[in-house]
């Protein structure tokens, strides 16, 4: 990026006279230049790049690409780990913590610390990572790299800090969880299997302690091979052979039992008294067939075998279904007694999770939920009713339920609109959820002082809306609309539908919203727009419906004219629209000759339709075929309720629509827009193209979107467009745009910025669109009702609106509207136009007053429009008139003094990539300019002055749909999709960087650990032994001596600093350390106190034993013994 120099903070102009061509246009970046201005104007801008930093909040969303699954049962936290090495981390609703690993690693292995605030990773490099969750933000501790071996499997007994690490070598390695160094204990697989066995035993798979003895290390291995390890002994107690693979073993609470899962459908019961064979072989699902053979079944790649004191035990696994039943779902199988319950999934199963509420595994395991973890998404299902009924998630996992296709941030809404959202949502709610409380209940989360009310919207690719809450760092789903059901369903083989619709024929490219009015219009990719405003009441509705016809009788540029960078125009008078430019069709009518090749890509209902409570839909515009070709992506759409105007536009040119009365007022070419004073030379229209080329890839499916299909879609800026191979120029291709699947992965091409280097093939494209009141001409003197237009060749044209002011006649009276010309040319595709009035203030567009439509008629009052405007010269008394007028290209950004049209700051935003989003926004009390460049930075300028606030190389390797995604709001937020299933919101401002802390939920809180259950006194008098093992005695360095170095190398963690040690410092971790070492002595007190009896009774009963035998020998002579 370049060095921007250094300019003043205030704006002046002077020397009245410049003009608009002048080569003051092309100065250096933020540099004020000579402009005409009635008076003096002073902004006094208040920020500074001190109160912006760029850093991320929060991520919402489904993990993607799910790898690993933990719990820990006593803080009551979910952790889930993912293929890109990502962690995520759930307690209840408001605690949700991304972490990320930096190599990127998969997530293989994830095991808690239980209720010690500390989680252990294993991820595909080999290294094990220590993660410090007593803190916000959780830190690496520590890091142990294992240089010559692959880990398979990972164990941590309760209570220890000795981790057991199973490798694909078969060995079984031991590491300290606090100095995270390996012991020099080893137990190798050749000492493990016996000396005669020729074959090798493959991966661990399974490690786990005996709940009889945890002396007793049970070792599984992938080939059929089980071992039970005496730690202490270093020998194996007993081995176990058998023929088919193992995939998990799980123990009875009183280990006398163990139970195998195997690659052949079956599970198997053992006894460790006896290992020739096992006592039981079921196959869940394998039915004998005729021939008296069983079916064979797929593998069972999990088991749990869980006790509970009021039923028989539970047996769950995953997998093990017969191979026969084709098309068969995936499936959790629950085996409680003589009852099977198969659970069938949407998604293949990776994960999943008994919870039980003990943490011992000596103790009766009472399980009351599992925990299901699926490729795209988190079921938990209820084990203490029979139905076995699911949880409702609290977390927002189904954004991805359709693929999201665009993305709207809106900070600091109308403070009404979330509940009304919210109670029209509930209405439709799914039923049959367990009625118990959410199970994953762990951490603390408060609504935090700096908090506003935020939406989300997302669009997707199945056509449906949906509306979140966004507010204080979470989401929650508000209400869901589908905009699909305003059409009829497409039939295979009815007519053209059947060539260019394929699954997404209502996929989502853009939507507008008013929070204020409550209107909101989508777009589609189908070429159509609907307009939908909003009430509480249901309603029967003829559904209105528009066709119109944008056509390009020109090619676009051939080559510039000689003031090709700047030109000066001229201004032209207002002048109504050209009739034969316009395509109206009204509701019902046909169209004229050649209708099959004209009509619209979807056919909208004609009946009445019954429409429930909340969005309603007003208006449908369509665009319609032309000659054959299919109507192009529409790329630009702005609404405004006050004006009671709609105006888009795609490669062909602008139409402008009025929705009250149902009418198009404009519908012209992009060329017909500048009259005379188009700066190109154009060329008559060329030959038609191959028009089947076109025909075919006009409306592409989008739910594959995320997949490696041989599908390929592009954006074009808010649009989604498809990129064919032998792509003809028929299709728009927006000067070098992130158009070309070559960008789909990076952008880093840079663009030539002069005009005449652009193809001959590319259309000028209305890129932005902006209602606002403005001057349309240099010679107003008050502001009226003006349409900006921006388009992709970088030219800004304004056209003012003749809007009657009246109720009555407003609804009556043709709204007149006249093309003036060109105004500016910048580097670059146009993407935003925001006005600043002479203050620095922005100024917002005027809109109305929400009122519902379908209400109760008040005939005391009437329902009347109630419009809010903000004119600039309401607040210029002291400043003059006129306002400023901030455009932003993708290399450029200007700021024009209105209405003399005049430049005053110029600001070159990059010369090696291009801008892919742009807003002005509000931010600590002011406004800013805030880009999102291809090249990954993040930027925000001064306004009006255009200076360099921040500049932050943040996603060096971006994707389309990062691009298509990313977008800006107030407040100093934006959010983009990190992942297909992912949102991820950011801030760049100071002030919510420092205030993060305290906005973000605490994932530990002190808890005291379950009392273990008394043993009775015959259990603890025979088996007292398993408690006498101490670990330290066996891995500790003074009895194993030290690991080899180059077996694995240790790496001090960035969160050292803030690690357990030092977070348990303060007073609660220091009353939770108390805590533990309390529980730890009052642990060994007991035990103490258990051996002191035990030695009482025995002493008693030896005094007894010796007191009879004193009065039964008491009279006998000596030669009688």
């Amino acid at each position: 990026m370049k060095k921007f120099r250094k300019v003043l903070d205030g704006l002046t102009t002077s020397s009245p006279g410049g003009t608009i061509g002048s080569p003051s246009c092309g100065s250096a970046a933020g540099t004020p230049t000579a402009a005409p201005t009635p008076r003096e104007i002073d902004v006094q801008e208040t920020l500074t790049s001190d109160n912006f930093q760029l850093c991320k909040t929060v991520r919402h969303g489904f993990p993607y690409q799910p790898t690993a699954l933990a719990f820990d049962p006593v803080q009551k936290i979910l952790a889930i780990g993912s293929r890109s090495g990502g962690v995520r981390i759930l307690g209840r609703p408001g605690v949700d913590c991304f972490c990320q690993h930096e190599s990127g690693a998969a997530v293989l292995h994830l095991q808690f610390l239980i209720n010690e605030g500390a989680l252990v990773t294993a991820c595909a490099d080999d290294t094990l990572h220590l993660w410090n969750l007593r803190q916000r933000r959780p830190a690496v501790l520590h890091s142990l790299k294992f240089n010559r071996e692959r880990i398979t499997f990972c164990h941590l007994p309760f209570q220890s800090k000795w981790l057991y690490v199973g490798t694909e070598r078969g060995n079984t390695h031991i590491v300290n969880i606090e100095s995270f160094i390996l012991s020099g204990y080893v137990i190798m697989w050749n000492k493990a299997i016996e000396l005669s066995t020729k074959t090798h035993p493959g991966p661990v798979v399974h490690l786990s302690d005996s709940p009889k003895d945890e002396g007793k290390l049970l070792i599984g291995f992938e080939a059929g091979t089980i071992v039970q390890w005496d730690l202490r002994a270093k020998k194996a107690d007993f081995r176990i052979y058998y023929d088919e693979a193992i995939h998990s073993v799980s123990w009875h609470h009183e280990g006398k039992q163990f139970m195998c899962s195997h690659s052949d459908g079956s599970l198997t019961l053992w006894n460790p008294r006896n290992t020739t064979k096992p006592f039981q072989v079921t196959f869940p699902h394998g039915k004998i067939q005729k021939d008296g053979r069983k079916e064979s079944c797929k593998p069972i790649l999990k088991v749990e075998y869980k006790t509970s004191r009021s039923s028989e035990p539970f047996i769950i696994f995953s997998g093990g279904l017969s191979y026969d039943k084709a098309g068969r779902r995936p499936a959790l199988t629950i085996m409680h007694g003589k009852a099977i319950t198969v659970l069938e999934m949407g998604y293949p199963i990776v994960e999943f999770m008994v919870l039980c509420e003990t943490p011992y595994n000596n103790e009766v395991q009472e399980p009351y939920t599992v925990v299901v973890l699926l490729e795209k998404d988190l079921i938990v299902v209820d084990l203490t009713q029979s139905s076995f009924p699911v949880f409702e998630n609290p977390y927002p996992m189904d954004i991805h339920e359709s693929p999201v296709t665009c993305t709207a941030y809106f900070a600091d809404c109308p403070p009404d609109i979330i509940p009304i959202l919210y109670s029209i949502g509930a209405k439709h709610k799914k039923t049959g959820y367990s009625h118990k409380e959410w199970p994953v209940g762990g951490g603390t989360w408060t609504l935090g002082s700096h908090t506003y009310p935020e939406i989300i919207i997302t669009g997707h690719a199945d056509g449906s809306i949906k509306f979140w809450d966004a507010s204080a760092f979470t989401l929650q789903m508000l209400y869901k609309l589908k905009t699909s059901k305003v059409f009829e369903k497409p039939k295979a083989g009815e007519g053209r539908s059947a060539e260019m619709v394929e699954e997404d024929p209502f996929a989502v490219q853009m939507v507008s919203w008013c929070p204020q009015s409550r209107i909101f219009c989508v777009v589609g990719i189908s070429a159509h727009i609907i307009l939908y405003r909003f009430s509480k009441y249901d309603a029967n509705t003829q559904i209105v419906s528009l066709e119109v016809r944008l056509q390009c009788e020109s090619e676009d540029v051939i080559t510039p004219s000689e003031n090709e960078n700047y030109p000066c125009f001229s201004e032209q008078g207002s002048h109504s629209p050209q009739p034969h430019h316009q395509h109206p069709v009204s509701p019902g009518s046909r169209t004229p000759e050649g209708a099959k090749d004209r009509g619209p890509c979807l056919k909208v209902k004609e009946r009445v339709v019954r429409v429930p409570p909340g969005y309603q839909s007003d208006l449908v515009i369509q665009l319609l075929w032309v000659d054959g070709e299919p109507p192009q992506q529409i790329t630009s759409l702005d609404i405004n309720s006050a004006y009671g105007l709609l105006a888009f536009g795609n490669c062909n040119g602008l139409a402008v629509v009025d929705y009250l009365q149902k009418t198009v007022i404009l519908c012209m070419s992009t060329v017909d827009l500048y009259g005379a004073t188009d700066p190109y030379q154009r060329l008559t229209r060329s030959p038609r193209r191959n028009r089947q080329s076109t025909s075919e890839h006009c409306m592409r499916g989008l739910s594959n979107f995320y997949s490696d299909s041989k599908k390929r879609i592009r954006t074009s800026y808010q649009s989604l467009t498809e990129l064919n191979d032998n792509q003809q120029s028929v299709d728009m291709e927006r000067s070098k745009s992130p158009t070309s699947e070559s960008r789909e992965n990076s952008f880093s091409r840079s663009r030539s910025s002069s005009v005449s280097s652009i193809d001959r093939d590319t259309k000028e494209a209305i890129t932005t669109l902006q209602f606002g009141e403005s001057y349309g001409r240099k010679s107003d003197v008050l502001p009226t009702p003006c349409l900006w237009v921006g388009t992709s060749l970088g030219m800004v044209l304004l056209i003012p609106l003749s809007i009657p002011t009246d109720h009555e006649e407003r609804m009556e009276e043709a709204v007149t509207v006249g093309p003036s010309g060109a105004v500016q040319m910048l580097k670059g595709s146009i993407l935003r136009f925001a006005f600043l009035d002479c203050m620095g203030a922005l100024i917002q567009s005027p809109y109305e007053v929400w009122r519902d439509l379908n209400a109760p008629e008040d005939p005391d009052r009437p329902r009347r429009r109630k419009l809010v405007h903000f004119s600039p010269s309401s607040s210029q008394d002291a400043n003059g008139d006129g306002h400023l007028a901030v455009v932003c290209s993708e290399r450029q950004a200007k700021v024009f003094l209105m209405p003399s049209q005049a430049c005053l700051f110029v600001h070159n935003i990059t010369e090696s990539s291009f801008v892919l989003r742009a807003d002005v926004v509000s931010v600590c009390n002011s406004v800013c300019l805030a880009c999102f460049c291809a090249n990954g930075h993040v930027m925000t300028l001064s306004l009006p002055s255009l200076r360099p606030l921040m500049d932050v190389n943040y996603l060096p390797l971006t994707d389309m749909r990062i691009a298509r995604t990313f977008c800006f709001t107030n407040g100093g937020q934006a959010l983009y999709l990190s992942s297909p299933t992912e949102i991820q919101r950011i801030t760049y401002s100071q002030e919510m960087c420092d205030n993060l802390q305290e906005m973000l939920g605490e994932l530990f809180t002190p808890i005291e650990t379950p009392e273990a259950q008394n043993r009775g006194f015959l259990k603890g008098f025979f088996g007292g032994n398993a408690h006498a093992f101490d670990r330290e005695e066996l891995f500790g360095e003074a009895a194993a001596g030290k690991a080899s170095r180059s077996l694995a190398q240790h790496i001090p963690g960035q969160g050292g600093v803030e690690g357990m040690k030092m977070a348990a410092g303060g007073a609660v971790g220091e009353l939770a350390r108390a805590r533990i070492a309390l529980d730890e002595r009052g642990q060994r007190l007991g035990e103490l106190e258990e051996r002191t009896a035990l030695m009482m009774t025995s002493a008693e009963s030896f005094s007894k034993h010796a007191h009879e035998l004193m009065l039964k020998c008491k009279d006998k002579k000596w030669y009688q013994f």
